[in-house]
Parts: structure tokens; sequence; C-alpha cells
């Protein structure tokens, strides 16, 4: 796993160094903003992700909410009264 991770590492690191070449972002109102590459397409990505979780935040509270088990109000069952001692015989006429 450690190896993987590392060649994910260099691999993203040298697509870092070869797109250095500034960039030039034209925005709204006559406003630019001119900046490497990579950072523009950090920036980017960073911004999908924010955007994607404050998208998915309330599905995930609701999803939370309902997994969170209800109270339940136990009543006690009514007890029967036990026999006490032998069952007893009853006799006719004696």
């Amino acid at each position: 796993m450690w190896l993987l991770n590392a060649a994910i590492f260099f691999v993203l690191f040298a697509f870092a160094l070869n797109n250095q070449a500034p960039v030039t972002l034209h925005l709204f109102f006559g406003a630019s903003w001119q900046a490497p590459l990579v950072l523009v397409l950090l920036c980017v990505l960073l911004l999908g992700v924010v955007l994607g979780v404050l998208v998915m935040l309330p599905l995930w509270l609701r999803a939370r909410k309902q997994r969170r088990p209800t109270p339940t109000v136990v009543t006690p069952l009514p007890t029967v009264p036990d026999a006490v001692g032998p069952p007893q015989t009853t006799t006719h006429g004696s």
C-alpha cells in the first residue's frame, strides 16, 4: 500500500512540475486572474469537493436521523398470580 501511495504522489508531483505555465482566467465584469495551471486545477478541484459536500449534507443528515433508533416505551405485561400450594380437591357428600 505504501508503494502505491508513493507512486500516486510522484505522478501528481510530476504533473505539477510539468504544468507551471501561467494561465489567465477571465472572470465576470472584466476581472481576470493569472496563476499557474496546477494551482488553478487545484482550486477548481477543491471548489468541486466543497460544493459536492454542501449538496450531499442534507441527504447525509436525513439518513443519519433515520438510522437513529427511536426511543420505545416498554409497558409491563399484566402479571398472573401464581398458584400457591398443592391443588385443592373437593369431596362431595361426606
